[in-house]
Parts: structure tokens; C-alpha cells; sequence
């Protein structure tokens, strides 16, 4: 067996802390992940790359939190995910995304300092208005692998509880990567293939970081937890933002 890069523990250790993240806010994966393998690899190659630990992450913390899903939000705002993601996979093949990502930065930094400055607690999504969200944040999931923030910034408009948040947060997720990874498959598969000790380390990251960040959300104070994923869109934010000007 050849002995890791540095590169290869940075992968690892990334999605350690993604699972973890992901956990606790129902997002992160394919938000911190996808930046990381673009250091090294085409951006298009590192969105499919990480829609494989992105699915066996979610899929645990779904077992996990299954009891605590929204099935109203699922199927409304959920649905629309679903398709946006779709669409926005099938047309990531044909699109440089880099613009994208600093828009998508731009936009998490926005709703994480609104979370915190208390402006977004007027936004409600309901009827038509959850279908565009839905379709919107899944759009840009398909395109630059970073769906999880938006939509979590999304979702900051239902008033869930923590675990109902997450829980949904990740049942949606479950739904896009079903719509999106066959279109990985088929347009990168034979990439995909010649990657996959470095796949493989990031899925046994992940799931390693899902288990321990499980705990850690049982112990956030729901008073707290909006804040939490306030402070957690910023970051991303910034992460996204960082990767898309490196990449420019």
C-alpha cells in the first residue's frame, strides 16, 4: 500500500471536521469537502467526487435522526431540492462554476450575519415561496457541490427544533444525492474510478466525523443552535468564497 501525501491526510482530517459539522447543522459535507479535492483536481471532478462520502454520511445521520424528519417540509421544499438539483447536475457539466461560488459565498455571509443580527427571524417560507427555495438551493447544489449552506439557510425559515432542522436537512439531502449521483456516475465514472483511494479516505472521514458530531449536537442548547448555524454559514461563507478566488 503507498504511504499518504499530505494531501491525502488534509483530505481525511477536512472530512472529519465535515462530518462533524454536517451533524450538528445538517450541512458541511459537500461544503468543505469540494473546495479541499479542487486543490488538486478539476472543480466539475471534485463536486462528483464528493457526492460519494456526502451519500454514506448522510445516509447515517438519517438512520440516526429518522424519527425527527418534517415530513411536510420534505415533501414540499424537499421535492423542489430534488429537481433543482437535478437540473443543476446535469448542467454543471457544461459550466465553469467559479462565478457561482463567490455568489453563493456572497449569499451565506449575508444569511449568517442576518441570523445573528436577528433580520432573517421575519423570513417565513410557506406555499410557492418553499417550492422556489427549493428549487433554487438544489440548483446550485447540482452546480458547484455546496447546496448544504443555502439550503440550511433555507430552512432557517421553517422554525424547526434542532434535531427536526437537522433531521430534515438531511432527509433532503438523501433526496438530491439520489436525483444527482447517477449523472455523476455516467458523465465521471471512469474519473471517479481512477480516484478512488482518495474517495475512500474521504467516505471513512466523514463517517468517522458523523459519529462524533452526533454527540456533540445532543449537547447544543436549542436556544443556541440557531446561532450555531449562523456562525456556521459565515464560515462557509468565507470557505467558498476563499476557494472560488483561489480557483480564479
Amino acid at each position: 500500500m503507498a504511504a499518504l501525501t499530505a494531501f491525502d491526510l488534509l483530505v481525511t482530517v477536512v472530512a472529519v471536521l465535515a462530518g462533524a459539522v454536517a451533524s450538528v447543522s445538517g450541512f458541511g459535507i459537500g461544503s468543505f469537502l469540494t473546495p479541499t479535492l479542487a486543490l488538486q483536481i478539476d472543480p466539475r471532478l471534485a463536486v462528483a467526487a464528493v457526492s460519494i462520502p456526502h451519500a454514506v454520511g448522510t445516509a447515517l445521520r438519517f438512520w440516526m435522526l429518522r424519527q425527527h424528519v418534517d415530513r411536510r417540509v420534505l415533501l414540499r421544499f424537499g421535492a423542489a431540492s430534488a429537481a433543482g438539483g437535478l437540473a443543476g447536475a446535469a448542467a454543471g457539466a457544461f459550466v465553469r462554476p467559479d462565478g457561482l461560488r463567490l455568489l453563493l459565498g456572497l449569499l451565506l455571509l449575508i444569511v449568517g450575519a442576518g441570523e445573528l443580527k436577528g433580520w432573517t427571524r421575519r423570513l417565513r417560507f410557506d406555499g410557492p415561496s418553499a417550492w422556489v427555495a427549493g428549487v433554487v438551493s438544489g440548483v446550485f447544489g447540482g452546480l458547484v457541490g455546496n447546496q448544504g449552506g443555502l439550503r440550511a439557510a433555507a430552512l432557517l425559515g421553517f422554525e424547526l427544533p434542532k434535531a427536526t432542522f437537522v433531521a430534515t436537512a438531511t432527509a433532503i439531502a438523501l433526496v438530491v444525492d439520489a436525483a444527482r449521483m447517477p449523472i455523476y456516475a455516467f458523465t465521471d465514472g471512469e474519473e471517479l474510478r481512477a480516484i478512488a483511494p482518495l474517495i475512500l479516505l474521504a467516505t471513512a472521514g466523514v463517517v468517522i466525523g458523523t459519529l462524533a458530531g452526533h454527540r456533540v449536537l445532543a449537547a447544543v442548547p436549542q436556544p443556541l443552535f440557531r446561532r450555531v448555524v449562523a456562525l456556521l454559514l459565515l464560515a462557509l461563507g468565507a470557505v467558498v468564497i476563499a476557494g472560488a478566488w483561489t480557483a480564479r
